[in-house]
């Protein structure tokens, strides 16, 4: 029978490629304390210059604290405790989670990686402890809702995380090859009380359904780790195929073009589609959705304006393009509820936080960024606007379009024009930001001027 792979040094100085400075997320369970003390043991053993950090996140559940593990502070006694042992530098972050409609687990892990990417500093990479038994489950668990390749490749070794990246070095290695090396090496670790808590799927995975297929097949662990690196193949080859036409389908915008998608078989615009929702980091709708996404929104009518919610975005058509944008949960701009005033002074830099995420505005007579506008003048009161309405006259035209005809003239899709700020001097609209300025904005020349710049948020 095939010897089972033990935890190696060797492998796990490899899997660290050409990077030598590592914050570890440090939980205190026995996969991230191995991590940690192979770490130190190259370092030590081998002289190698590497810089290692730990973080700990120290948790607490909203809302809901008794669904939460309850040994949080003894987790975070043990780790500061085997830190200060191995003299490894710890950084504590106390995290708050609120579900907020999602699972716990996917709540608390959204917020665990944000707190790791910004805590990463310059050249520094994230390791995190996750195994070849992690792998299986994740594979399972995508099995489960139906996943495709994409889905059934797993985990991979490296992926990007904010500026930098991260890496899972143990991913080769089985968890009982850990707990080997750890009893071998007189290493102390701690128990996650939640790990016996069936509630979650992947507990009852790692409890009941893997002990009893690694029973039947002992090299199982290895054998979907192999499937899931030919999945990520697959993909990677998918990826590069057709990267050159998901670059000709898209705009300057990155809208993509339904013309061009309705000339491929269902099978590549569906997996074109896929990769156009990657690139923007929307979650992966299902195969329903993507059906849902070609027959309602790309082929309605010209006319309608249906849209598709993927989580917190929107999927759009206009003018035989579809848009994606990220929706907001609150009510859009309208000009009855938004008119505010901009406090200003001509000479100076002038900033303007905008409601509803819609970022900020800067206007200064210095930066030549942006919309060149008039001045105002020392009477007139400043004020941001939302909703066009009337007959407006735009520079460079011969005469004045009604607010419907222009926006349509311009381009602009139906759900972002109530979206637009508009800057008014008393009652003169002076300049759509970022979209046109009017004939009363001009700044003519020899008169002051300033420069209007809308930075998104």
């Amino acid at each position: 029978m095939k010897k089972m792979a033990s935890f190696s040094l060797t492998t796990l100085l490899k899997n660290l490629g050409k990077h030598h400075k590592f914050l570890v997320a440090f939980s205190g369970g026995l996969d991230s304390t191995v991590l940690l003390h192979g770490l130190l043991s190259l370092r030590d053993q081998n002289h190698l210059k590497l810089n290692i950090r730990a973080i700990h996140t120290h948790e607490k559940l909203i809302h809901r604290p008794e669904n939460w593990s309850k040994d949080a502070d003894q987790r975070l006694t043990h780790c500061q405790s085997q830190c200060e042992q191995w003299k490894v530098p710890l950084e504590v972050v106390k995290m708050e989670v609120e579900p907020r409609g999602k699972g716990i687990e996917a709540a608390a892990r959204t917020v665990r990686y944000q707190i790791f990417s910004n805590a990463l500093k310059k050249d520094e990479v994230l390791l995190t402890g996750h195994h070849q038994n992690d792998q299986s489950e994740t594979v399972l668990l995508a099995l489960k809702r139906g996943s495709g390749p994409a889905g059934l490749s797993g985990m991979p070794l490296a992926m990007p995380l904010g500026q930098s990246q991260l890496l899972r070095p143990q991913l080769s290695f089985s968890r009982h090859s850990l707990q080997l090396y750890a009893l071998e090496k007189g290493i102390l670790w701690m128990e996650d009380e939640d790990n016996q808590n069936d509630r979650f799927d992947r507990n009852f995975l790692r409890r009941h359904i893997l002990p009893l297929l690694t029973a039947r097949w002992p090299h199982f662990l290895e054998s979907t780790s192999r499937s899931a690196a030919l999945c990520a193949e697959q993909e990677t080859l998918l990826d590069e195929l057709l990267s050159e036409q998901l670059c000709q389908l898209q705009s300057q915008e990155g809208t993509l073009s339904i013309q061009g998608l309705a000339a491929c078989s269902e099978v590549k615009r569906n997996a074109l589609l896929r990769r156009w929702l990657d690139s923007k980091k929307v979650p992966m709708p299902s195969r329903d959705q993507l059906a849902r996404l070609w027959k309602e929104v790309a082929l309605a009518k010209s006319d309608a304006q249906p849209y598709l919610q993927c989580g917190e975005y929107q999927i759009r058509r206009f003018r035989e393009h579809l848009y994606l944008f990220k929706s907001s949960k609150k009510s859009q701009p309208c000009p009855a509820l938004f008119s505010i005033k901009w406090p200003f002074t001509p000479e100076s830099d002038n900033k303007l936080v905008l409601p509803d995420h819609l970022g900020e505005l800067k206007c200064t007579p210095y930066r030549r960024e942006g919309q060149v506008i008039r001045a105002p003048q020392k009477n007139e009161v400043i004020s941001i606007r939302f909703g066009l309405t009337g007959n407006i006259k735009i520079l460079g035209r011969d005469r004045s379009r009604h607010s419907k005809k222009l926006w349509q003239e311009l381009g602009i899709p139906p759900w972002e024009r109530k979206r637009i700020p508009l800057l008014y001097f008393n009652e003169t609209l002076i300049a759509a930001a970022e979209v046109f300025v009017t004939e009363e904005g001009e700044a003519k020349q020899g008169e002051p001027h300033c420069y209007l710049e809308w930075v998104k948020s």
